[in-house]
């Protein structure tokens, strides 16, 4: 059995307002296990924000523990957080967050640069990772010669760029139509079966029913964690799809 890339106990986060403490975690009780594909859902409040804050590096919680990939990481300071963060985490937002004035190849290339990759390998894994996600004729395209789904196809090269040891999607696919999502969620669904763990924050049942396992929040804890024996491996989609097609 695979260990466990993300374990959560007794994790509690609260706000305070003034003198009023109000809190938003109470008690959180997660595992997530190596080449898992999770989705977090949950309605306005139930604290799916917080949790996704709290397992991306963006924030500390006011009690409990969180181990990321066998690291405490608890009562970590900011810039010690920001460090987990570019070597741990690769994020995919909803509004993609590429930088406007660089091609697709440099977006995906600009976390090496923090990571004191030089120019020759950032170019090489840049090319490599738009392969992953069928972008490599657009490298040298810019976000607005880009659809929208091209867009987050970068993004999430972008992620892939560090190797980290989750990639956590936020809304991914919020700002994209029915055909596009579909697609955007192939991609996921590919790099999930190519060993990647994947932690996705969506409120649309029809994305997260794209994951292996659905985990709902609701008030503070979590209501139920069940796994989708729906999904099939992506390996295995493929294949069908391949057949399909020699069929036609």
């Amino acid at each position: 059995m695979s260990k466990g890339i993300i374990e959560i106990e007794g994790l509690k986060k609260d706000y305070y307002l003034g003198t009023q403490t109000v809190p938003v975690l109470k008690g959180i009780n997660l595992t997530i296990e190596q080449e898992e594909y999770v989705a977090l859902m949950g309605p306005s409040g139930s604290g799916k924000s917080t949790l996704m804050n709290i397992i991306g590096c963006l924030d500390n919680a006011t009690e409990g523990s969180y181990i990321l990939n066998q690291q405490d990481i608890s009562q970590l300071k900011d810039k010690q957080l920001a460090n987990i963060r570019s070597k741990e985490i690769g994020f995919v937002f909803q509004q993609f967050n590429l930088l406007p004035r660089l091609t697709a190849a440099e977006n995906v290339a600009l976390p090496l640069i923090y990571a004191g990759i030089n120019k020759k390998q950032r170019e090489e894994i840049a090319q490599e990772m738009l392969q992953k996600v069928d972008l490599a004729d657009r490298a040298h395209h810019k976000p607005n010669e880009l659809s929208g789904g091209q867009c987050q196809r970068v993004a999430i090269a972008r992620a892939l760029s560090n190797s980290p040891s989750i990639i956590l999607a936020d809304e991914p696919t919020g700002n994209l139509d029915s055909k596009t999502s579909d697609e955007i969620m192939e991609i996921f669904a590919n790099l999930n079966a190519q060993g990647n763990t994947i932690v996705i924050v969506t409120h649309e049942e029809d994305i997260a029913s794209k994951a292996k396992r659905i985990i709902r929040l609701r008030d503070g804890v979590i209501e139920s964690s069940t796994f989708n024996k729906d999904v099939k491996p992506a390996q295995l989609i493929s294949q069908i799809k391949q057949s399909n097609e020699s069929l036609m």
